[in-house]
């Protein structure tokens, strides 16, 4: 392996034996390169979620350039080279000229080219034309022409969610808002006297200097009102993260009010506006009587930190980086500590308060030096926390725990007993109705799905762990689709009766048929991907037992799974849905990744916006999945909150290879 070579690099190529070695299926671990980014494990993690996904990383090849506004190159998608393969396209067609010029998209497959799917359009189109190659202060300066209405009402609407939704990848919070508050405060005559130059550079490109001239620049009273008007769609979109940091976000609109409130007396028009910046600095300092309630709960449960019935029937609540929870930390001898933390806290304030706990533990005569937060799989493998880590519970696998050791107690660390046996036995699914646990995975899907900010998919693949704003709820869901593909693994393999192992797999295709008529997509796929598990597909005589409808009716399942034509089946029935509506979450994070990972961010000091147009419009898509509410059941029947707590309390085997051993003992080779 190449010295040089990245750690997603590193995974990949080690994710292709695997795939190639068991047919396709990897089982979801934590990431193995140890120290390893949390951007990496991030990346790592969908891939092991989604197995049929295998890319050849860009940044083992040629760097891709970005697309150009004035190309006439559509973008390029992922393309399959063969069944379970997942290729990029070559290099980049053109290059780019000084000043963000011509700057070409890489060329499409023949296989892209045949595909009818396009993530684009699917979105329905966002009208306007993205801005040209700037800076990101000019970019800001731009953003505030069109909010004062010098385009046209649908380019300043489709500009102002554009700039909202990806700014955080070229602008940090910190210098727009500082950005805002400077336009706020200049006059007029120091605009055209400081900002004039550069307002003028910024046109020439459309009609020369003369033309800047006889536009002339925004007069203040206008360009006050711009700035409120993106001051307050900046607002909007963040509130609910906003809020999360407290004093920190809450200092821009305070300073912006003030400032506004001594510009009424010269500015009378401003009234409105500033009534209802006043109103927004009491939104984000001081929370609702709802807020607050829901902020007084003492445990936020995820879903393998301690299991409570009363918590898990209750409905999901986004989780925010200061919820606390109450996780376990093992040590090498399987003992445990309970610590309460907050859900963003950093690794090395973790161990802080397991060294607190082990203090006073009458277990541990001697106090430990100096220790590492590890991750451990039910397969053994291990992923070495940095102190600096923030957020990792959310990154964990289906069966990760938490190990607090010395570095020379590595190597001894095991995975936890009950992780590595299994029991034979009934499954409980045999006492439940197929539309019953369908409906309680849609539901319980729909709540996870809704729980994510929409701002969530931009952070996931643009900045793993640097970002401001953590994932948490994304990384969820996606820990929920690979929980979902395990159970049906593990329900199957752990029945020992082969007729009643036949029953549970017409149950599950039914479950799948139902989730699909419900148009969660998230657990039909997950449900389709978990009968495809090598160990459940190997086991002839239960496939035998099946009747033809049932497996005509997987087969087609299986179709839509495909992901060849970049999954042109899966995206032809996506386009025929509408809202409300459950997505494979891992393919749209794969395709924004795609979509990151082809085309430069930068070129020079200018942003690519026609990027960030299309990851915008990638997130408008996810928007209209959620644009109508989804009914909910309500019902409390015993049977029903049986059944509720069973689907929100899956116990999983992730070990592939006690998955096998399973299916070998069911039904061996030599059968």
């Amino acid at each position: 392996m190449p010295a040089g070579m990245k750690p997603l690099e590193k995974f990949l190529k080690k994710q292709t034996t695997a795939l190639t070695r068991a047919g396709g299926f990897v089982g979801g671990v934590a990431d193995k390169a140890s120290g390893g980014t949390g951007a990496s494990r991030r990346r790592a993690s969908l891939s092991r979620v989604v197995p049929f996904f295998r890319e050849t990383s860009p940044e083992s090849g040629q760097a891709r350039e970005v697309f150009s506004p004035d190309s006439e190159d559509p973008p390029s998608w992922p393309s399959a080279a063969g069944p379970g393969v997942v290729s990029l396209p070559s290099s980049a067609n053109g290059s780019g000229s000084g000043g963000g010029g011509d700057v070409r998209s890489p060329s499409l497959s023949s296989d892209e080219q045949s595909s009818e799917a396009s993530l684009v359009t699917e979105g329905g189109g966002g009208g306007g034309t993205p801005l040209p190659p700037d800076t990101p202060d000019n970019l800001t300066l731009a953003l505030l022409d069109s909010a004062a209405g010098r385009r046209s009402a649908t380019c300043t609407e489709t500009l102002l969610d554009d700039f909202m939704l990806t700014h955080p990848i070229f602008l940090t919070a910190d210098r727009f808002q500082q950005v805002l508050l400077q336009q706020f405060s200049l006059e007029t005559e120091g605009r055209e006297g400081e900002g004039g130059g550069r307002e003028g550079e910024r046109r020439r490109g459309g009609g020369g200097g003369g033309e800047a001239e006889a536009d002339g620049a925004m007069d203040a009273a206008e360009r006050k009102q711009a700035v409120l008007n993106v001051a307050f769609r900046y607002l909007e979109t963040y509130r609910e993260l906003l809020q999360e940091e407290g004093e920190r976000s809450n200092s821009f609109p305070k300073e912006l009010y003030l400032c506004a409130v001594q510009e009424l007396t010269r500015y009378p028009e401003l009234v409105e506006d500033v009534l209802k910046l006043q109103r927004w600095t009491e939104i984000l300092h001081c929370p609702s009587e709802e807020e607050k309630e829901s902020r007084k709960k003492q445990v936020r449960p995820l879903f393998r930190h301690f299991r409570r019935i009363d918590a898990c029937l209750q409905p999901r609540e986004a989780f925010r980086g200061s919820d606390e929870i109450f996780c376990r930390v093992y040590t090498p001898d399987h003992s445990y500590v309970t610590i309460r933390s907050r859900l963003s806290c950093r690794v090395g304030e973790i161990l802080a308060l397991v060294r607190e706990k082990l203090q006073y533990s009458e277990d541990q005569p001697v106090l430990p030096g100096h220790l590492v937060l590890v991750a451990v799989t039910s397969a053994g493998e291990k992923a070495v926390f940095r102190p600096s880590d923030e957020a990792v519970f959310t990154t964990l696998g289906v069966n990760t725990h938490l190990f607090a050791c010395e570095p020379n107690e590595l190597d001894s660390l095991l995975p936890l007993p009950e992780e590595i046996h299994w029991t034979p036995g009934d499954s409980k699914l045999h006492d439940m109705s197929a539309e019953e646990v369908a409906n309680q995975l849609v539901v319980f899907d729909w709540e996870l799905f809704s729980c994510v900010h929409e701002v969530e998919f931009v952070c996931y693949v643009f900045h793993g762990e640097q970002s401001r704003w953590r994932p948490l709820n994304l990384e969820l869901v996606l820990q929920r689709c690979s929980e979902v593909q395990h159970w049906v693994a593990t329900e199957i393999l752990q029945c020992q009766s082969l007729p009643k192992r036949i029953q549970l797999l017409r149950k599950f295709i039914k479950i799948a048929a139902l989730c699909k008529q419900q148009q969660d997509l998230l657990s039909f796929l997950a449900v389709v991907l978990g009968l495809d598990n090598p160990a459940v597909s190997r086991l002839r005589l239960t496939w035998e037992g099946l009747p033809g409808k049932f497996r005509k009716q997987f087969q087609q399942f299986e179709s839509v799974a495909d992901p060849s034509r970049n999954h042109k089946s899966y995206r032809d029935l996506i386009t025929g849905l509408r809202p409300p509506l459950i997505p494979f979450t891992p393919l749209l994070l794969k395709d924004l990744t795609f979509l990151h990972e082809s085309c430069k961010t930068f070129h020079g000091e200018l942003v690519n916006f026609e990027k960030m147009h299309k990851v915008a419009e990638m997130v408008r898509i996810i928007r209209r999945y959620r644009s109508s509410q989804l009914a909910l059941d309500t019902e409390t029947s015993p049977s029903h909150l049986q059944t509720k707590a069973y689907v929100r309390q899956l116990q999983v085997i992730d070990n592939q290879n006690l998955l096998f051993d399973m299916s070998c003992k069911l039904e061996p080779k030599d059968t």
